[in-house]
């Protein structure tokens, strides 16, 4: 029995907002449960140095938490730097969405999706690529609207599900009390039409099998599916 309750193949309640923020091209606030996730999109028409006269275009990412995201204060990184899981998971963000961009079309022009944790509770960086997806998304959906880009960049949705081997059983979406003791952990980015981005796993307490590792797959593949449902009904309006 899991700690929520949930089944072991059960996403936790999604919901999506859109347009939460006044400025930003696109914005939405993605719950996951008790993770909740501030996702805007700004866009540039200028990419960074190294794309300048290219003709591509580029997406990049940050990724903050707020000081009581968690049970207890952390401190603010724009006080003592940023730590590397920080940068590690911003950077994962930034690849995991261009996966699903045709830089190309897009053009010289640069989007920047920040990701802002309110609260969590396990899951957060992959609540983020799913939420800035939808960010992104009505960005471009802008762009197109003002005839600035002619074709659709974005190939194709992009979402992410955490899983785990939580008691011995393969798990959906981990929230925190589950990720905290969970003997495997792992992170799935994945497409709408079903091909890995991205997989990041680590036996935390105990090494897994092959067969598990399928298991594991099996229940991210079947998720992102439901996480990109939800995103196309959420850009539709």
């Amino acid at each position: 029995m899991r700690p929520s309750g949930r089944k072991l193949n059960e996403l936790r309640a999604v919901s999506i907002e859109t347009d939460v923020t006044r400025h930003a091209e696109g914005s939405c606030l993605i719950r996951m449960g008790d993770t909740h996730v501030l996702c805007t999109a700004s866009l540039e028409d200028r990419v960074p140095p190294f794309l300048k006269n290219t003709g591509l275009g580029w997406v990049t990412a940050e990724y903050g938490m707020l000081p009581r995201a968690t049970h207890s204060r952390m401190r603010r990184e724009a006080k003592n730097g940023q730590s590397g899981r920080t940068q590690e998971i911003q950077r994962l963000i930034g690849r995991s969405l261009r996966a699903g961009l045709d830089r190309v079309a897009l053009g010289e022009r640069q989007i920047t999706i920040d990701c802002d944790v309110i609260q969590a509770d396990g899951g957060t960086r992959c609540a983020s690529i799913t939420g800035g997806w939808i960010a992104l998304k009505l960005a471009v959906n802008r762009l197109m609207k003002a005839g600035d880009v002619i074709s659709d960049p974005l190939t194709d949705p992009i979402a992410a599900i955490s899983c785990g081997i939580y008691a011995g059983q393969p798990l959906l979406d981990l929230d925190y009390p589950e990720d905290s003791e969970a003997g495997v952990d792992g992170n799935f980015v994945m497409t709408g039409s079903g091909r890995l981005v991205e997989v990041q796993m680590s036996a935390e307490g105990a090494t897994f099998s092959r067969e598990q590792m399928g298991q594991l797959l099996d229940l991210a593949q079947a998720g992102t599916a439901d996480l990109v449902a939800t995103q196309q009904a959420a850009v539709k309006g």
